[in-house]
């Protein structure tokens, strides 16, 4: 990821446990760079119970794009580490 990008965004998401944000993080790891394009791309990070997702973009709509998308990994991510 560059850091000439014009927009960004921190997406955080605080959980009950440690091992729960773990959990997260790991099955948005191999995401990272996948979906990136040539107007977006994004970071995943840990601190203890609390994972981040950056988003930087060229422009409001890829933005809005790459927000969204995160935005439903995460869900998918807490449903599946959910069972």
């Amino acid at each position: 990821m560059t850091a000439s990008r014009a927009h960004e965004t921190v997406l955080s998401f605080t959980y009950r446990s440690e091992r729960r944000a773990r959990v997260v993080a790991d099955a948005l790891a191999p995401e990272v760079g996948e979906i990136d394009d040539a107007r977006s791309a994004a970071t995943v990070a840990r601190n203890r119970d609390t994972v981040r997702v950056r988003v930087e973009a060229d422009d409001l709509v890829a933005l809005r794009a790459g927000i969204n998308s995160w935005s439903r990994l995460v869900e998918v991510a807490e449903q599946v580490g959910a069972r």
